[in-house]
């Protein structure tokens, strides 16, 4: 129960996983989104080019329920457009961030 001194405040939360909008975004080199997860489990983030090219992952395996940073550090990458893709049981999000060197 989430109140302030005046009434009860209804909080509502995911029920699926949700990824966050990375922050900066345009960035360089490195950017940071929050990935929530409602219950423990595989979620597999990783990243994409414009040519579906995969070139990182940010997240393979077993996540804990609740909210998880997850930081990109592409100094490696050349500039441009990119997909960050989170699949968890079946559920497909995703995202376009911007490098700009």
């Amino acid at each position: 129960i989430v109140a302030n001194s005046h009434e009860q405040i209804s909080v509502m939360m995911p029920e699926s996983i949700s990824l966050e909008a990375a922050y900066p975004n345009p960035f360089n080199p490195s950017t940071t989104m929050r990935l929530y997860v409602p219950v423990e489990g595989v979620v597999d983030v990783k990243i994409y080019n414009v040519m579906g090219q995969q070139v990182g992952v940010l997240n393979e395996g077993v996540i804990s329920s609740g909210y998880t940073n997850l930081t990109w550090n592409a100094s490696d990458q050349p500039s441009g457009m990119y997909i960050v893709r989170a699949i968890s049981e079946g559920l497909t999000i995703s995202q376009k961030v911007m490098l700009l060197k």
